[in-house]
């Protein structure tokens, strides 16, 4: 199948969806309980040369919905390969990737002294519990892209 711009767009934003989705989740978390899992999120203590920089929170809000649109059209281009027989299953394969990526990316705590230590346990569990609810969102949202085209 051809991806057409309006499609193309419509991804771009579920993508955006998405992680504002996650972050709005994490930022409240962060509030309320004072677990740094929304300061782990925008974290890029660990990126060379970005790292030497001080950004603003919409700035680094931005890098974490570039990396959002990124892998919700590797998503979409991955599951609609997969050519999946159900539409829950769009959602099983974006919340078991998206959990994947939360587990792999969370050890990154430990590049930095502004995030959750690697031993909060509280902390990982708000920071999966984030990444199956983002999974969650965008494969509903995907869902509707590959079942309409």
């Amino acid at each position: 199948m051809k991806l057409n711009t309006n499609l193309y767009v419509r991804i771009i934003l579920d993508g955006i969806i998405a992680g504002v989705g996650l972050t709005l989740f994490f930022k409240v978390i962060q509030s309320i309980t004072g677990y740094q899992v929304y300061t782990l999120l925008l974290n890029i203590d660990y990126i060379p040369h970005l790292n030497e920089f001080t950004f603003p929170e919409v700035v680094e809000v931005a890098f974490h919905l570039l990396v959002s649109i990124v892998l919700s059209i590797f998503l979409f281009l991955f599951i609609q390969r997969l050519q999946p027989k159900s539409t829950g299953s769009v959602i099983g394969i974006c919340v078991s990737i998206c959990f994947i990526i939360g587990a792999l990316y969370f050890p990154t705590t430990l590049l930095s002294n502004r995030t959750p230590a690697i031993s909060s346990i509280p902390s990982l569990v708000y920071w999966l519990i984030g990444h199956v609810l983002y999974g969650c969102i965008l494969g509903k949202l995907l869902q509707k892209r590959l079942y309409k085209h």
